[in-house]
């Protein structure tokens, strides 16, 4: 007769945390673990509610917005990952909350939830183009008055679209159109691991392939 022994499955505290979120906060499409940090993702239009339960809830008490950010997936039809990071000092933990949006649709502000968002959201707008709806005062915060396009979405050009320089005629700053006739052709390959260069009169020192 064969014995069966019992096996308890435990599972890591994030997890058993992750699992909690998604059966009780409000929006909550899923989680993963990786790298011994939490992933959240959540509906876009509940974004709000989602953070409020996070920083509220006695189980989470993720009271510090580290940061917001976002990820540009221009292959996808809602191309931005909307990011944010959050602090529990209180737990000693770590989480992330993703959301989804294209270029067109805002994401609500989260401004009241967490008054520091209120630069992060600026970036955000300024660096890729997200709109944030109900944010108090959504401008541009790094780039320039008049500067076009996001340097940090995946479409923008490597060279941006106009350039500055000090005019000594004019006595000032002026904005022209890029004038690159060409690209240079930069190597980042590692010396030891890519291309190997031949320095002039040194291009017998390795022997050939079929040389004895």
């Amino acid at each position: 007769m064969t014995d069966v022994v019992a096996t308890e499955i435990t599972i890591s505290p994030l997890e058993a945390l992750g699992q909690d979120i998604v059966a009780r906060a409000t929006g909550v499409l899923g989680h993963s673990v990786a790298f011994g940090e939490l992933t959240i993702v959540a509906k876009t239009s509940t974004v709000v509610e989602t953070l409020t339960f996070l920083r509220d809830d006695a189980a989470c008490r993720f009271h510090q917005l580290v940061d917001l950010t976002g990820v540009d997936y221009p292959e996808r039809a809602a191309r931005f990952d909307v990011v944010y990071h959050l602090l529990s000092m209180v737990k000693n933990a770590r989480i992330r909350l993703k959301v989804m949006t294209d270029e067109d649709t805002p994401v609500p502000s989260v401004t009241p939830v967490f008054p520091v968002a209120d630069w992060f959201e600026r970036e955000a707008f300024d660096m890729y183009g997200i709109f944030f709806e109900g944010h108090p005062d959504l401008r541009r915060i790094l780039t320039d008055y008049g500067f076009h396009g996001h340097p940090l979405r995946k479409d923008f050009p490597m060279t941006g679209y106009v350039e500055v320089r000090y005019d000594d005629e004019l006595k000032r700053v002026v904005y022209e159109p890029v004038k690159i006739t060409e690209f240079r052709a930069f190597d980042f390959l590692s010396p030891w691991e890519g291309a190997k260069y031949a320095l002039p009169g040194d291009e017998k020192a390795e022997k050939r392939a079929g040389d004895a």
